[in-house]
């Protein structure tokens, strides 16, 4: 793994399942993550994906790509273009840099996700990999 190496995308269809299960899997109760007329009337066009959701997926994204004994050191994320439900969001990363660290390395790895009204998310993961997984 070199900087500038670029991960294979992971493509995540939007449903409106997948928006209402991440919502209550992860506590966040608010209206615009499950009621789309409560949504509407708070000026969405439709429920919309929370950011807790988004980061498990980003964690997802980089996990499956390094293998499971990666370990996630660091999240930075910010999310842009809300995820509405029957769009597709495309995951990409790309290295930006790898430490040599005993036992390992640490990659870091720029992350976009982008649906079809712009970029979802877009962030840094650093990811700390076993000498014997560094590909």
């Amino acid at each position: 793994m070199t900087p500038g190496d670029e991960l294979a995308p992971l493509t995540v269809p939007v449903t409106r399942t997948l928006i209402v299960a991440g919502a209550i899997a992860s506590r966040d109760y608010q209206d615009v993550h499950h009621d789309a007329e409560l949504a509407r009337a708070k000026g969405s066009p439709d429920i919309f994906m929370n950011i807790l959701t988004t980061n498990g997926l980003v964690g997802r994204y980089i996990t499956d790509h390094f293998g499971p004994r990666a370990v996630l050191r660091k999240v930075a994320i910010r999310l842009g273009a809300p995820n509405y439900p029957g769009d597709t969001m495309t995951l990409t990363g790309t290295v930006t840099a790898v430490e040599a660290r005993p036992g390992g390395s640490a990659v870091h790895v720029r992350v976009v996700g982008a649906n079809g009204i712009g970029h979802h998310v877009t962030g840094t993961v650093v990811v700390e990999i076993p000498a014997e997984e560094t590909r």
